[in-house]
């Protein structure tokens, strides 16, 4: 009778887990059944003035990365890696004389042209609200069949992403619990341990940014890409549900953490964020320089490359203090 009892009891608990993996769905917006950007929709021309207006210096921090012929890439997925070519080079305009203007001038004018290839979801990059859907269907409910078309999505694409302007706070988790072991996801726990080390408090509205250290290893790709922290899904219903923040980011390749924490989905905080609730964010930042100078709040300031139906996009994000350390 115990044993019948037990087995009961284990059955039902995987009846309640199977049936808490099955609720996963595309989330319709609160803004409308024509939004595109989600929790952008969040920021206002009031509130970008109100951030703005409490920078007290003009010290600038880069929050991105270089790109170079041999950076981390999703290759292992058969995307492409980054490449750079010239197309002009002062001896070879000399020799090709492309302009026709002769030798005479081509010896005095040099001219350097160049051109990149590059995979959008390379360096530091916003992932795009069509990046990935559930059951056939991304943010909104729209679908492939009638918004993707043979150049690009029609809806949520890359071009239709604001610029940003907020309250950017960091968490800096590395700094926070000590480096962080290969495949941790990062927990609630961890962020509001975090946030009470540093002395700060989450608002509606905010980006967030979260240190796991990784960007340390970043010119070193097989160091960087090699089995990385990252957050967990826990972690970030907490955030979303409960602190309701616009934006996230992180310094890591792909801001989840691997092995899923489910078993029916690969890529469960992609699908939860973008699909389920509207909310972008941003993967490969360099938070070395604010982790160093223990710059935790600051006016967060970021625009991407409008690439029209994109799934991502490059961004240079910058950040600026709103008190300067004496």
């Amino acid at each position: 009778m115990k044993r019948t009892k037990i087995l009961i009891a284990v059955l039902l608990f995987f009846q309640l887990m199977l049936r808490g993996q099955q609720q996963e769905t595309v989330g319709k917006s609160p803004w409308g059944p024509q939004d595109q950007i989600g929790t952008l929709n969040m920021m206002t021309e009031a509130s970008k003035l109100q951030v703005l207006s409490k920078i007290s210096s003009g010290k600038t921090y880069d929050l991105s990365v270089e790109y170079f012929v041999g950076m981390p890439s999703f290759h292992s997925l058969g995307d492409p890696g980054y490449q750079y070519w010239l197309t002009h080079t002062p001896h070879g305009t000399i020799v090709d004389n492309p302009n026709g203007l002769g030798e005479e001038m081509n010896r005095k004018v040099s001219y350097t042209g160049d051109a990149i290839s590059l995979y959008t979801h390379m360096g530091t990059h916003i992932d795009a609200l069509n990046h990935f859907g559930l059951d056939g269907k991304i943010w909104n409910g729209f679908t492939p069949e009638e918004y993707l078309g043979n150049k690009g999505w029609k809806k949520t694409g890359a071009e239709t992403i604001p610029p940003i302007i907020a309250r950017g706070v960091l968490l800096d988790v590395a700094d926070a619990k000590g480096p962080l072991p290969k495949n941790y996801h990062i927990t609630s726990q961890d962020l509001q341990l975090t946030l009470k080390k540093q002395g700060i408090k989450l608002k509606s509205g905010d980006v967030v940014l979260i240190r796991t250290g990784q960007a340390e290893f970043y010119e070193d790709a097989s160091h960087y890409l090699d089995n990385y922290p990252g957050i967990g899904l826990e972690a970030v219903k907490w955030l979303v549900e409960e602190q309701g923040i616009m934006l996230l980011g992180a310094d890591n390749l792909s801001f989840e953490a691997f092995p899923p924490e489910r078993e029916d989905n690969w890529v469960p905080v992609h699908t939860y964020l973008l699909a389920e609730k509207g909310v972008m964010f941003i993967e490969q930042l360099s938070l070395e320089e604010l982790s160093k100078d223990e710059v935790y709040e600051f006016a967060f300031i970021a625009a991407s490359l409008k690439l029209r139906g994109a799934s991502g996009s490059p961004m240079r994000p910058l950040a600026i203090p709103f008190n300067t350390k004496k």
